[in-house]
């Protein structure tokens, strides 16, 4: 399946997130050999990188790792083809503009039907690709949209539209998905297949909090947090981080999202969560 991967900081901090050891989760070994993307959310606009290649023989990833750049909230994808073709249209994240906002969503799972609902005439919003998970992202703006009307809606308002299209869109298949407004990351947990073939948790989520002024051993101290090819360049011992992927990329304790579950990130925090 694919991989997803999202970090959101109080602070802006550098995060080596796709070192080699993680672009080798987009190599043929693994199967995901047909895309990637990464996005860097700058305010209300995104800062997006991604191919139609495999991630583990980029050379776009060493020029991604050279700049490292400081960012609050981060958003990865690496894809392994259910629907559509291998192309740079059906390579995630995806991005649209919304109440002058750029949003962004990756997906992670196979849903049936969705690309026929969203080829309604009426549609405010259209895929340029032919994936289950562009389409399901329309779909998705096309709820929010009056939401967005002339004014920022608030954050209760977005969570509840949000939980009910997924419930919605948990019948037809996989649904896993990452999906951020600029102010906040969204993140829905449902099921994952393993490799033996049996159903697990579809997204784990990390919070780590450094508590200002306390004490930091030598080795806590500006050392970067490694494993699995994630690295964490802390900046400032007062970070506090939240990471979510599809299977954890970090030492440390991760939770499980229970089926149907959709935690919300701000500024490294949990901002709110409703159980499935």
């Amino acid at each position: 399946m694919c991989e997803l991967f999202c970090l959101s900081a109080r602070k802006p901090m550098r995060a080596s997130f796709s070192l080699r050891k993680f672009a080798g989760h987009g190599g043929a070994d693994t199967g995901n050999v047909d895309g990637w993307g990464v996005a860097f959310h700058e305010g209300h606009e995104v800062r997006l990188y991604k191919e139609p290649e495999p991630a583990s023989h980029s050379p776009w990833l060493d020029f991604i790792e050279r700049r490292t750049l400081p960012t609050r909230q981060l958003v990865s994808h690496i894809r392994r083809a259910t629907q559509g073709g291998n192309s740079l249209a059906n390579t995630q994240p995806f991005v649209r503009e919304l109440g002058g906002r750029t949003h962004l969503f990756a997906h992670n799972g196979d849903l049936k039907d969705v690309v026929t609902r969203a080829a309604e005439p009426a549609h405010r919003f259209h895929p340029v690709g032919q994936t289950d998970s562009e389409s399901a992202f329309c779909l998705l703006l096309e709820r929010l949209a009056p939401l967005w009307h002339r004014r920022v809606p608030p954050l209760g308002l977005r969570l509840e539209t949000l939980a009910a299209f997924a419930a919605e869109m948990r019948p037809l298949g996989t649904f896993n998905f990452l999906y951020s407004d600029g102010e906040f990351v969204f993140g829905h947990g449902h099921r994952r297949r393993g490799s033996d073939g049996s159903m697990g948790p579809g997204l784990w989520f990390r919070h780590r909090h450094r508590a200002e002024g306390a004490h930091r051993t030598g080795a806590e101290h500006g050392t970067p947090e490694s494993e699995a090819g994630v690295a964490l360049h802390p900046t400032d011992d007062a970070q506090d981080l939240s990471l979510l992927a599809s299977v954890p990329v970090t030492a440390g304790h991760w939770r499980p999202l229970a089926e149907g579950e959709i935690v919300v990130l701000a500024a490294g925090e949990l901002a709110a969560t409703t159980a499935g």
